[in-house]
């Protein structure tokens, strides 16, 4: 069993992950965390040191190592990990991949309080700034985020809900 969640940032991939996790008695990881860990830094440090470009390449670096340590694994993407290097086919070739679907503004409910920490987002000086980078970014990576084959809309996107999904499409393939 691998499933691998994407969307974007608030979306809830890492909760819902780990709780996915524990279900189907499998490993989580969280993808950014894990470049946290191998790199010893944060990603605010590893963006203002070395770029987003280098982050990106770690990013799937990382994300190859991941996939190729644990054949039974849930995993928690970044919000643009699908987007570059060819992520995407990379997920969708080594396990199921599915879409969290959140609107932007319970995106920007989720996270008004944490965008100072989150490099793509620090820099918004307020609530409208803010939802209009993620309408602006979720428009960008629509398009990725919907070649998952599985896609779960807030605010309906619980453990059961995501079972069902898998089982669903287990049974149709």
């Amino acid at each position: 069993m691998r499933l691998h969640l994407i969307g974007m940032p608030g979306a809830g991939k890492t909760t819902l992950g780990r709780a996915l996790a524990t279900a189907y008695e499998v490993p989580f990881r969280d993808l950014d965390q894990e470049i946290v860990r191998r790199e010893q830094r944060t990603i605010p440090d590893i963006f203002a040191q070395d770029g987003e470009e280098y982050f990106r390449e770690r990013e799937a670096s990382v994300l190859r190592d991941l996939i190729a340590e644990l054949p039974d694994l849930v995993l928690s993407t970044g919000g643009g990990t699908p987007c570059f290097h060819h992520n995407l086919e990379v997920l969708l070739e080594s396990g199921l991949t599915l879409y969290l679907a959140v609107p932007v503004s319970e995106l920007v409910r989720r996270l008004q309080r944490q965008a100072a920490s989150r490099p793509l987002l620090a820099a918004l000086p307020d609530a409208a700034a803010l939802e209009t980078r993620l309408a602006e970014t979720l428009a960008a990576r629509q398009q990725f985020y919907d070649r998952a084959p599985l896609c779960c809309a807030a605010p309906a996107c619980s453990v059961e809900a995501v079972r069902q999904l898998v089982e669903r499409y287990n049974a149709a393939v």
